[in-house]
């Protein structure tokens, strides 16, 4: 007899992946109604949201919130190209595929850029990174990633904050995958903007990004942007004047946004939220290595958003047949990330509780079965 297959609360399969996610029923129904981009109603919605996100990290007046149309990716480029100026130079700190799109990302737009990089298990070396910045006075800016998904690595940007305040360096952060999950406060670190998305931690559907800035550091920013579409200043100026988007903005992702929010305050904010998705990551983590999995990562580095297995070494256990049976059950997880490893990913973000995880492990439990796997132990 074929197993019951899991769904969500809408009959889709459920995302263990760091967003796209599982959303709730309540936050796609509010998608069913139309609005114009002018109501009077979506403006105070949008507005809504926007001081909703400010909040979230204790900006009070000193910080503003910029929407930015578009993935996750428009606002970490919209940020790091708006608040770098042409003749500034940043320091990016680099442990997986985000950091080096953020170097990319500075190199089309032509900034300086000096890099430390580690491998993708490893967080920055503090030590390197006070040398680099006493050593390069040029540098202007320091770029994190907050959690960095390619392996699931929480990076110690508080500590990388007071490095680079103590050097006189802005700071501007990528907490695409953790904002809303884990604590991020203006009070306790020094930043100039954060960026995310609404596709993540908050548990909206894709299609806006948005960068908290400091309000005396995004004042001068004026004429730092490469592209028009993602000048944060001149989006930020239009709100100010108007109330209003430069251009046509997402309205049903807005909408969602909102009920997301709300839905996340009833949970409690970040704590609530957080302590989920840390149940959710434990009950993984131990179920998976109960069964002989290992993973990529020490406890004390990992965050409870995604979580990298390494590939077991089985020649029975062939990772797209794994995924595919997996998927039929109704779980939709991760190939893996990694340059230096073969491995697969699975999330713990979203719509999901403990009793989800445990079902997804019964499922992969009885799927190892199926597919003859002996052994779990990963390659040399």
């Amino acid at each position: 007899m074929a197993a019951q297959k899991a769904v969500s609360e809408t009959g889709d399969p459920l995302l263990l992946t760091p967003g796209p996610l599982t959303t709730s029923k309540s936050v796609k129904s509010v998608m069913v109604h139309d609005w114009g981009s002018r109501d009077a109603t979506f403006i105070r919605i949008n507005q809504s949201v926007l001081t909703t996100l400010t909040d979230i990290v204790g900006g009070g007046t000193e910080f503003v919130t910029v929407p930015m149309q578009g993935s996750g990716t428009f606002a970490v480029e919209a940020m790091l190209t708006t608040f770098i100026p042409r003749n500034g130079k940043v320091l990016i700190l680099i442990n997986g595929a985000y950091g080096q799109r953020a170097r990319k990302i500075c190199e089309i737009a032509g900034r300086a850029v000096v890099v430390h990089e580690t491998p993708e298990d490893t967080p920055p070396d503090l030590a390197l990174v006070e040398a680099l910045l006493k050593n390069d006075p040029a540098v202007t800016h320091v770029f994190c990633v907050h959690c960095e998904t390619t392996s699931g690595i929480l990076n110690p940007i508080q500590k990388i904050g007071e490095i680079a305040a103590r050097h006189g360096k802005r700071f501007l952060i990528d907490s695409m995958s953790a904002f809303g999950a884990l604590p991020l406060s203006a009070k306790d670190i020094v930043f100039d903007a954060v960026a995310a998305s609404s596709n993540k931690c908050i548990e909206g559907v894709p299609g806006l990004g948005f960068v908290i800035c400091r309000k005396t550091a995004l004042e001068q920013t004026k004429g730092n942007a490469t592209t028009l579409v993602l000048d944060l200043h001149d989006q930020w100026s239009n709100f100010e004047k108007t109330g209003q988007y430069r251009f046509t903005p997402p309205i049903h992702v807005i909408v969602a946004f909102h009920q997301a929010l709300e839905e996340f305050r009833a949970e409690g904010g970040v704590a609530g939220r957080g302590g989920r998705y840390a149940d959710n990551c434990k009950v993984l983590i131990d179920g998976m290595s109960a069964l002989g999995f290992e993973p990529l990562l020490p406890k004390a580095l990992q965050a409870p958003i995604i979580v990298t297995f390494r590939m077991p070494a089985d020649s029975a256990f062939v990772f797209q047949t794994f995924y595919d049976k997996l998927k039929e059950r109704g779980y939709v997880i991760y190939p893996g990330k990694l340059t230096v490893a073969d491995s697969f990913r699975i999330g713990c973000i979203g719509r999901l509780n403990a009793d989800h995880m445990r079902g997804a492990l019964k499922a992969i439990r009885d799927i190892l079965g199926e597919m003859g796997v002996r052994s779990l132990k990963a390659a040399a």
